[in-house]
């Protein structure tokens, strides 16, 4: 269990934790959440010991490992699979100790502990978990060094994961994934056998990943058990309560004030009056529920609409110099009112796609055409290192309103969340939500026909992106969307394009579909084919009612399977079960293995079920 003991901690002089205390029980996945700059990541800290408590404690059982993703990405010569391997720490103490070990006791210990933590195992499931991060086989026996930043920080997340500590703590582990590594990792939390405690602005992961909420707030924390939405159930619910109650005392206050206004200086009523001023002063006031509110994104609509369509592909291509074409063969219409998400792992295409639909880069074959007058609003996460460090939100908005007055500009800075003080901030003290908010202000001044998103919510909460799905719905052109958050991509966008094969094409199912795709790797090429053809029909569609039957009969055999092994799993995970009850622990590995044999069976039956559908 994870406790947290009337925890107080300050920086710079703010309060951000106020004797704050929560118990995760064993086994629990937690979602921490409260506004930015609350202070989540600064709890992760103190409970890792990289901060010193001003009083209070943080603590885990004894032996208890803790673990998380390490700040510094791994870059130098080492595999992708040798360094998450040796994420797991005891396996690597134990390995070295074996090439030095003489005393036949000792040595046998080794070899069974190695047994007992599945060390012959390891580089296969040090692979299965690159391969669900993005990392194909090649990649895997490459060079950490080879890797840009964003890819690293994944090897160091897949080490996190394999060492698979008894605590395991992870803030915002989706930033640097893409839409099917968020997918991939938010069933592996799912499984995950220990404690966890994640950081996430990511409501889907927060819905579909945790079985409860930690919420940080004025300095406390308060657990509600579910999942997110539970969570602002229970908490609006508490909130209504609160009003409610303090709307009743404070007729109450009245009632007794007026009553000693009255008759305080009246002989008779002299003594109640005098009683009533004493129980007043003993009525505590019950506190206001503070709700920070939201400032709210704005995208001006296009002042001139204009015919359909906007932009026309016709069997386009486009590379960056004269190297081959990223993309090729691209026969696609966006119309006015197109809300489209694109979809398809990093490297892809995605933001090649993106630029050349924001004239940052041209086509190299085919056609793309376009109005002269059409406008285009593009943001990138990568632009947020690109704003000047020396210039404030006034300045910027002052280059685009030069002949506006200052009231003007103000209002219009004041409109999207920056008020007097942060209007006049430098950029370089600005944070990661406040510098999004000046670029979405940026990419949207003029009221573009096509407004194009590469990765919005990468720095803003829970509240920030509901804010920012609120004026994507609102604003009236075409909407390009790239997101790893699966909840903005189905509030927002009506139709799905896969960036797949060097080329883009309509996926022609919904998000439930492709995470299928994702998850099953074995069928995943027949079925991203068959959707990705714009003529395709449903699978679904094309399923006999007795296949059918068959097929949801599989599934819930594989999920009773499926739930003996993970109980055989558990139970031979308990290292005293091969010294106390050795018999007991024999019969177990075989009949482990006997389910995982017929497990394998029903998997492949499955398979042939539907591969048999697909080539009807």
């Amino acid at each position: 269990m994870l406790q947290i003991n009337n925890l107080t901690f300050r920086i710079g002089g703010r309060l951000l934790l106020d004797g704050a205390s929560a118990s995760l029980p064993d086994g629990h996945k937690v979602g921490l959440v409260g506004r930015n700059g609350t202070g989540k990541s600064t709890l992760l800290k103190l409970i890792l010991g990289d901060l010193i408590t001003e009083s209070g404690s943080a603590s885990v059982p004894k032996n208890a490992r803790i673990g998380t993703v390490a700040q510094e990405a791994p870059g130098g010569p080492e595999s992708l699979l040798d360094t998450v391997m040796a994420g797991d720490k005891e396996r690597e103490a134990l390995l070295a100790e074996a090439e030095t070990a003489t005393e036949p006791h000792r040595i046998a210990e080794i070899q069974i502990r190695l047994a007992d933590i599945e060390a012959h195992s390891a580089p296969a499931r040090a692979a299965i978990i690159l391969a669900g991060l993005g990392f194909s086989e090649e990649a895997q026996n490459g060079p950490c060094s080879a890797l840009s930043g964003g890819w690293r920080m994944r090897v160091a997340l897949a080490a996190a994961l394999f060492g698979a500590p008894d605590v395991l703590l992870l803030d915002e582990p989706t930033n640097y994934l893409d839409l099917e590594g968020t997918i991939w990792l938010k069933s592996y939390i799912r499984d995950y056998p220990h404690t966890i405690l994640l950081v996430s602005h990511d409501r889907d992961l927060l819905n579909e990943a945790v079985d409860s909420i930690l919420h940080l707030d004025q300095g406390k924390l308060t657990i509600y058990v579910g999942n997110y939405d539970n969570f602002e159930r229970q908490r609006r619910e508490k909130q209504a309560l609160t009003l409610k109650m303090k709307k009743k005392q404070e007729e109450q206050r009245d009632h007794m004030q007026a009553f000693v206004d009255r008759f305080r200086y009246k002989a008779s009523k002299a003594r109640q009056a005098q009683s009533r001023l004493k129980a007043l002063a003993k009525l505590e006031p019950i506190a206001d529920m503070v709700e920070n509110r939201v400032a709210p994104f704005l995208f001006p609509n296009p002042e001139k609409a204009l015919a359909p369509p906007l932009v026309r592909w016709d069997k386009a291509a486009v590379g960056y110099g004269d190297g081959p074409p990223v993309l090729k063969n691209i026969t696609l219409r966006l119309d006015p009112d197109d809300r489209i998400a694109l979809l398809g792992s990093n490297g892809n295409g995605k933001s090649t796609f993106a630029k050349l639909l924001c004239g940052k880069l041209k086509v190299s074959a085919g056609e793309m055409r376009h109005p002269p007058r059409i406008t285009m609003g593009y943001f990138a996460q990568h632009q947020l290192d690109e704003l000047s460090e020396d210039l404030s939100p006034y300045e910027y908005i002052s280059t685009l309103l030069p002949d506006a007055t200052v009231a003007q500009r103000r209002a219009r800075l004041g409109a999207v969340g920056f008020g007097a003080a942060l209007a006049d901030s430098k950029c370089s003290v600005l944070s990661g939500g406040e510098k999004a908010r000046l670029l979405f202000m940026l990419a949207t001044f003029h009221g573009p026909h096509v407004l194009i998103l590469d990765e919005p919510t990468n720095h803003l909460d829970v509240d920030s992106r509901e804010a920012l799905i609120m004026a994507i719905n609102d604003y009236e052109g075409a909407v390009i969307l790239i997101s790893h958050d699966r909840h903005i991509i189905e509030t927002c966008a009506d139709q799905l394009w896969l960036v797949r094969d060097g080329t883009v094409k309509p996926f022609d199912g919904d998000m439930d579909e492709y995470t299928d795709i994702v998850l099953g790797r074995a069928t995943a090429v027949k079925k991203v084919e068959k959707a990705a053809a714009p003529a395709a029909k449903p699978l679904k569609k094309l399923m006999t009612p007795v296949i059918k039957k068959k097929i949801q009969e599989l599934d819930q055999k594989m999920l009773k399977i499926k739930d003996k092994i993970i109980l055989l799993e558990q139970a031979l995970a308990d290292h005293t079960i091969y010294t106390q009850e050795p018999k007991k622990a024999a019969d177990f590995a075989r009949l482990k293995s006997k389910f995982e044999s017929e497990l394998e069976r029903e998997e492949t039956h499955w398979l042939e079920l539907h591969e048999s559908t697909l080539n009807a």
